[in-house]
């Protein structure tokens, strides 16, 4: 008889041909600590529709992964299996950038109101956030009203830069202002470069340039102001910040070395814009990627994340049924509390109204 792990393998496996070249080995370790009640704020999704126009515009490895298995049914076994009460779902890269105009808003439209409906069937056990048709900002401020204020959703989920413009550019201003008002609960999530614009090396842009790209981003915000103009928009940064946490002392540099030449007076309060973010675990849940987030932050600002399905071979070659086990090399009980229920909570009132 098939094991729960292996029937979980075949619903995921079946889109992620040759990914097991990139699977983690197999760890083994206690029960964390929260047992059943974690809270995943980096999830995907893969609606049908979205799948067929991502496929129809021939896009088969975006990001340098083919898009693997996904449905309701499957998140929830996978969920089940490691003991992650609610899953807050995004569409991941390349978000609905790959088409333009009209087309652009059905599909962020289509992926927002199949969000929601699958909320208001399993209230307690996913959330959503709002996929964009970002870089049209007009069109991004309506689709950022519809599903906030008329769905109900969590949040709202930005790539790190759209048609190679960052999330600090003038020209994305107004869409912050509207977030800022709306005291939105913002993922960031990196997305791939333009063509031609990665450097040429034999790597998937996952494995490198999406932990870059976040750091482009959250580095042009700081740079920018974005974090001193817009306080009570609320980021998360994917995968632990990418390189952001480890390079904040070279960033903070110039205030020694060559004062006359910082490119922006807002990076002098760069410890500030660090302590800001929010920083989630997804492929990240180790001690050296962990206690460098610690130097930069506290144990309040880090969310569990697991980046599910894109990162579903991870799991499957586990033998534990603790999703992070490198969490306990860092925490104890009480801080994967925090980090995998706590101060994921406070970031998401319905949800934690919804568990009460």
């Amino acid at each position: 008889m098939a094991t729960r792990r292996q029937a979980l393998q075949t619903l995921i496996g079946g889109g992620m041909v040759g990914a097991g070249l990139f699977a983690m080995p197999a760890q083994s370790a206690s029960a964390a600590p929260v047992g059943g009640q974690r809270i995943d704020l980096h999830a995907h999704m893969i609606p049908p529709m979205y799948r067929d126009a991502v496929l129809r515009a021939g896009l088969l490895v975006p990001g340098g992964l083919p898009l693997p298995a996904w449905s309701p049914e499957s998140a929830l076994a996978f969920m089940d299996e490691f003991g992650v009460v609610t899953q807050v779902l995004s569409i991941s890269d390349p978000g609905v950038r790959f088409v333009s105009g009209p087309d652009a808003m059905r599909l962020a439209r289509s992926c927002n109101d199949y969000a929601a409906d699958l909320v208001r069937t399993h209230p307690t056990r996913f959330g959503s956030l709002v996929t964009v048709p970002l870089p049209d900002v007009a069109a991004s401020l309506a689709e950022i009203t519809y599903g906030l204020d008329v769905l109900g959703m969590d949040g709202v989920a930005l790539l790190s830069s759209y048609d190679g413009i960052y999330l600090g550019d003038p020209r994305f201003e107004p869409v912050m202002a509207l977030l800022n008002a709306k005291s939105a609960l913002v993922f960031v999530h990196p997305g791939e470069l333009p063509a031609g614009s990665a450097p040429p090396l034999p790597l998937p842009s996952f494995l490198l340039e999406f932990p870059f790209e976040t750091t482009r981003t959250a580095v042009e915000m700081i740079a920018a102001g974005t974090l001193d103009r817009y306080p009570d928009i609320r980021f998360v940064l994917a995968h632990a910040g990418g390189c952001l946490p480890y390079l904040a002392t070279r960033l903070g540099a110039p205030r020694a070395v060559a004062p006359d030449a910082i490119p922006s007076v807002s990076l002098l309060g760069l410890e500030g814009a660090l302590r800001r973010f929010y920083y989630d675990t997804a492929l990240s849940a180790s001690a050296s990627s962990l206690r460098s987030v610690l130097e930069v932050t506290d144990v309040d600002h880090i969310v569990f994340g697991t980046d599910w399905p894109f990162s579903g071979l991870t799991y499957s070659t586990s033998d534990t049924d603790d999703p992070a086990p490198g969490l306990s090399d860092v925490f104890d009980a009480d801080g994967r509390a925090r980090v995998e229920r706590i101060t994921p909570l406070t970031l998401l009132p319905r949800l934690a109204a919804e568990l009460r």
